[in-house]
C-alpha cells in the first residue's frame, strides 16, 4: 500500500512543495530520474530525522510517502534502527528492577 499525499488534504494536513536546483548531470551520474531521486531523498530525510528522534515513525512514513508498514520495511532494507533505544534510560529502568 502506497501513501497517498492527496489524502492528507482531507485530514487538514496539506503537503508542501520544495524545489531543489541541482546540476542536470547528477541524475545521469546516479542513474536516476528526477522522480526516483525525489523519492530517495524523501526516504533518506525521513530515516535521518527518525533516527535522530526528531520525528515520530508515523511522521517519518508520511515524509517518505509511505505507509508505516512500508516505512518499517524501508528501515530494514537500509539497515536502520526501527526502534531507538536510549541506553541511559534502559540502564535506569533495569536498576529500578
Amino acid at each position: 500500500m502506497r501513501y497517498d499525499p492527496a489524502r492528507e488534504t482531507d485530514r487538514g494536513n496539506a503537503m508542501n512543495t520544495v524545489t531543489l536546483e541541482l546540476p542536470e548531470d547528477v541524475f545521469s551520474a546516479l542513474r536516476r530520474s528526477p522522480e526516483e531521486f525525489a523519492r530517495e531523498l524523501r526516504l533518506a530525510a525521513a530515516i535521518h530525522w527518525y533516527e535522530r528522534g526528531q520525528i515520530s515513525q508515523e511522521k517519518a512514513a508520511r515524509v517518505a510517502g509511505l505507509d508505516r508498514t512500508d516505512f518499517l520495511k524501508a528501515l530494514a532494507r537500509e539497515e536502520a534502527d526501527a526502534f531507538g533505544v536510549d541506553f541511559e534510560d534502559l540502564d535506569r529502568e533495569l536498576q529500578r528492577g
